[in-house]
């Protein structure tokens, strides 16, 4: 699969995968209008980098003319360029294609943070995905061991996070309780996780649409660029089964259970998977019936 080679492969560009994520809506899409897009955004950008300046307004532990290179690009892509986080219409499917996030101006934080990410490498800063839990963010690295880095909310128009502000992000996605671990902010998301992030959005929103086909399609994708991930195996049969393909529906969840069986299961998990075999007994015995 072509969307395999693209979002494993070490090339860095996140465009042309998400805009074949894309084709899954709108077959007939023409990429290479949005790569051009992106392209002269990332030439436009670069003219502001090379006239910014450090200001008045820094940050405690991080080079002046870096803060004021991101500051410059944060301009140009949420105040220029009006790139702004769709707080009404969160759940729209939309939000996820990168072609409509261009179009339209609006998204969610990961596909926000991709375009800040692509126009970035484009004018010569880098930024990195941050896989924070319940809300993505970019990191733009300083230099190691001499300045701190900076933290964007692409969602919230570029604000530059602290630790304290992280912290607040965490508790509101992950609860009051939630335990605040370094190790939020330290791991660089990689190409292939990105790209699965997306993929799981979309997937819960055509769920939650009772889009069981485009679903399933979806969940082709993240088997393709994961082939163990087991749960998306078991989605992929619960999704079949909605669907009345109950021989596919039969297949992956009953290897679904066999590969589960291998693995140390919580109590949740343990649940689960009975309920799994309930539904593996009901398949069994109407496929029998086919026969």
């Amino acid at each position: 699969m072509r969307f395999t080679r693209v979002a494993l492969s070490p090339d860095p560009d996140l465009a042309i995968a998400a805009l074949m994520i894309a084709r899954f809506e709108y077959p007939d899409l023409d990429a290479a209008p949005y790569i051009d897009e992106l392209d002269s955004m990332g030439r436009e950008a670069a003219l502001r980098l090379a006239v910014a300046r450090p200001g008045r307004e820094t940050r405690p532990g991080v080079d002046p003319l870096a803060y004021a290179r991101v500051e410059a690009l944060n301009d140009y892509l949420f105040r220029e360029q009006g790139f702004v986080g769709n707080t009404t219409r969160y759940e729209d499917p939309r939000n996820t294609f990168l072609n409509d996030v261009l179009d339209r101006r609006t998204g969610i934080p990961i596909t926000l943070a991709l375009v800040y990410m692509e126009v970035a490498r484009r004018a010569g800063i880098k930024a990195e995905g941050i896989n924070f839990p319940g809300h993505f963010l970019v990191r733009c690295p300083m230099r190691p061991g001499q300045d701190r880095d900076l933290i964007v909310d692409a969602f919230h128009g570029g604000a530059l996070l602290s630790e304290d502000g992280c912290v607040q992000l965490l508790r509101k996605h992950a609860g009051d309780g939630a335990v605040w671990d370094d190790a939020h902010l330290r791991a660089r998301a990689t190409k292939p996780q990105i790209l699965t992030r997306m993929l799981v959005n979309l997937k819960r929103v055509y769920v939650r649409m009772y889009s069981f086909p485009q679903a399933r399609d979806i969940t082709e994708l993240l088997l393709a660029v994961d082939p163990s991930a087991t749960h998306e195996l078991r989605d992929r049969g619960l999704l079949a089964y909605q669907l009345n393909d109950l021989a596919a529906a039969l297949r992956d969840l009953q290897e679904y259970l066999k590969l589960s069986a291998k693995t140390n299961l919580d109590e949740n998990e343990r649940r689960e998977q009975a309920q799994i075999w309930e539904h593996v007994k009901t398949l069994r015995r109407r496929v029998a019936g086919f026969n």
